[in-house]
């Protein structure tokens, strides 16, 4: 029986993770990109990964940047993929105005690199674009797939320009491209720096006497927030349907931060009144005051529906938080430990 590939960029980050474990089920072999660093970065993977020599491996990474369309046409031919997921981008919407040239280098530029390299090389593989709901920015509630865009920060531009290019490529060549429009989306392996872990961080760590306050912007940006691992299942339907198309995957109610705030601090019997200060470097020079999705048309021809919404979501989070901090130490949890060896190969 033949397995199938599927080559991820952004592999190491949160919604890569989730699709790497639910391709893995299904019994693909996975191929992920990453970019070459001086320190691991593979955390969310371990669980995952077996040495590469052993026959039973099937998860395989490999070095390459979004910058390097050579380096890009070369790992498809290596891989020879029959399913592409381009998850990888300068993600964070605060730090795109900070960085704006650099955003638009990875997150808009660099998926016009892979699609080319994609033509290019002529491979017959499906291509998934992860498209978001920050390209909606100022437009008014609900969106949906024919809601004109009006982004609101450089990482939302630059995810306008990945939209169309992945478009034009579909409609000028043929290819089997498709964008998945997803929603706030988030889990305990969101980044640190993302404004929901912050908050089931602190709430955690507040709890357990480790800290006393948490510094935030704009409590009152309104979002649609789910569940990331119920997300990727979206992108790999999307993917098996007879046609390529775009799709709105998101739950369909809204958040405001203040309310995310309050379900995290709620749920280990705080106030997060009484801990929450305001810092206005956090906030944007351009806001998104309201994200709500339509995701009729993914459940209609998908058959995709969320099941977890924001104050589950919370819970989740902040019970994940709870679980990883760190243990008091006994005597005898001083002991000396063997250093684990890391041989490069």
């Amino acid at each position: 029986m033949t397995v199938k590939k599927a080559l991820i960029t952004g592999i190491t980050g949160q919604d890569g993770s989730y699709l790497a474990e639910l391709l893995l089920e299904k019994g693909y072999e996975v191929h992920g990109i990453i970019r070459r660093a001086s320190t691991f970065n593979t955390q969310r993977l371990d669980h995952l990964y077996q040495d590469p020599h052993s026959p039973r491996a099937r998860l395989f990474l490999h070095y390459g940047d979004l910058t390097d369309g050579t380096r890009l046409a070369s790992l498809l031919e290596t891989v020879q993929p029959d399913e592409v997921y381009h998850l990888a981008a300068q993600s964070h919407v605060r730090v795109s105005f900070d960085e704006p040239e650099f955003t638009g280098n990875t997150t808009g530029l660099g998926t016009t690199r892979l699609l080319e390299a994609i033509r290019s090389t002529g491979l017959p593989c499906r291509y998934y674009q992860a498209s978001s709901s920050e390209m909606f920015g100022a437009t008014p509630p609900p969106q949906h797939e024919n809601t004109p865009f009006h982004p609101r920060s450089p990482y939302g531009v630059a995810k306008v320009y990945a939209y169309w290019t992945t478009r034009n490529y579909r409609e000028a060549y043929g290819l089997y491209a498709v964008n998945g429009i997803l929603f706030n989306h988030e889990s305990p392996r969101r980044g640190p720096t993302f404004v929901t872990r912050k908050i089931a961080t602190a709430a955690a760590r507040i709890k357990a006497g480790l800290q006393d306050h948490l510094y935030l912007g704009n409590l009152d940006a309104r979002r649609d927030w789910g569940y990331a691992a119920e997300y990727v299942h979206a992108m790999w339907l999307m993917l098996q349907h007879d046609q390529p198309d775009d799709y709105v995957i998101a739950t369909g109610t809204s958040c405001s931060v203040r309310d995310f705030a309050d379900h995290c601090f709620t749920h280990v019997g705080l106030d997060y009144r009484d801990h929450i200060r305001f810092d206005e470097r956090y906030l944007r020079p351009s806001e998104v005051d309201h994200l709500v999705g339509d995701a009729s048309k993914a459940r209609r021809i998908l058959g995709w529906q969320p099941t977890i919404h924001a104050p589950e979501l919370a819970r989740l989070m902040v019970d994940a938080e709870m679980a990883a901090l760190p243990r008091p130490v006994r005597p005898a949890d001083s002991a000396p430990e063997t250093a684990l060896t890391l041989t490069a190969g």
